[in-house]
């Protein structure tokens, strides 16, 4: 065993150092007028009362630091960047032959290296069209641990049956983005399912590339949950500044983002994932399908972007307006 006493000096001058080196910031900055400061560790307890205004990211924090802390805080819900939008049709159809010469799943028809699986350019005028009997854009991200990935496969296996079985549902091009320790692992796994109907892409997208391939998705689907219970996942908010609906796994205070048969739909389990899937994808590309309704509902209540939502919301308060 490790004796305590080198451990307590090596933490005691860890803390002495960076308080130096905090200090050293501070003097060589201008002199500010409000200091912005996020907690992380337990003498937050102690010191965050101390502060003028506080702020959370959801009426469910808000709730626990009232009720644990006897802290009053404000509400400020994140909201998506500007260039989180939906992805005119021409920009799509550029992003999708961009990723066909390197992705199979996004390739059209091997005569013409201008077309992908999902649109079609005119030869004449160059005008952009959907395919009428394409497939249906699936858009995830993941850390590439156990059970999100287990997810996946599951519900890929389970969609691929619905197929089998004779449900008249679309091919699926499922998107998962981001990185972690175990993709390579889950690649192979994904790989070795050969499936028919559900064809799985992970591409490294560039950071301007991402918000485009949001903008032009079908659905969304997020794995995420929360550890505390009291944060909401910001690839949802950065869907739905797509107004890209989403099927989400539900945990507390999730509601309040994700509006169930609103703007998307929650799930407990990779079961009720797939089945989901089946019933929203028995109705793609129809415009009265419930896939469509959700979107139209995003577009109609679309919010804030966060610029705005901050100087409506936080700028009177370091302003002595509120």
């Amino acid at each position: 065993a490790v004796p305590a006493g080198p451990k307590l000096f090596a933490y005691a001058m860890k803390v002495v150092l960076q308080s130096v080196q905090l200090l050293w910031v501070l003097l060589r900055m201008e002199v500010q007028a409000h200091v912005l400061i996020v907690p992380s560790s337990r003498y937050e307890h102690f010191f965050g009362p101390l502060a003028t205004h506080h702020l959370c990211v959801t009426n469910a924090m808000k709730d626990d630091l009232q009720r644990n802390w006897g802290i009053k805080a404000r509400t400020l819900y994140d909201r998506p960047a500007s260039i989180f939008r939906e992805t005119p049709l021409q920009l799509q159809h550029q992003l999708f032959v961009r990723l066909a010469r390197t992705h199979p799943q996004f390739q059209g028809s091997e005569e013409d290296e201008e077309s992908s699986a999902f649109t079609v350019r005119e030869p004449t005028g160059g005008a952009v069209s959907l395919r009428t009997k394409r497939p249906a854009l699936l858009l995830s991200s993941t850390s590439w641990t156990g059970p999100p990935c287990s997810s996946v496969l599951s519900v890929s296996t389970e969609y691929e049956g619905f197929i089998g079985g004779g449900a008249p549902l679309p091919d699926v091009v499922c998107v998962i983005t981001g990185k972690g320790p175990q993709k390579e692992h889950y690649r192979k796994l994904m790989g070795a399912l050969r499936l028919q109907h559900v064809k799985i892409c992970t591409p490294w997208l560039e950071a301007e590339d991402y918000p485009l391939l949001l903008g032009s998705a079908d659905l969304g689907v997020c794995l995420h949950k929360s550890s505390s219970g009291l944060d909401l996942p910001m690839k949802v908010v950065d869907m739905f500044g797509c107004c890209l609906p989403v099927c989400a796994i539900r945990f507390r205070c999730l509601e309040e983002l994700v509006k169930h048969e609103e703007n998307g739909l929650i799930f407990t389990d990779s079961a009720e994932l797939a089945e989901q899937l089946k019933s929203l994808l028995s109705e793609f590309p129809r415009p009265d399908g419930r896939l469509a309704a959700f979107r139209r509902n995003l577009q109609t209540t679309r919010g804030q972007r966060w610029d705005e939502n901050w100087d409506q919301n936080v700028l009177p308060l370091i302003t002595n307006q509120g």
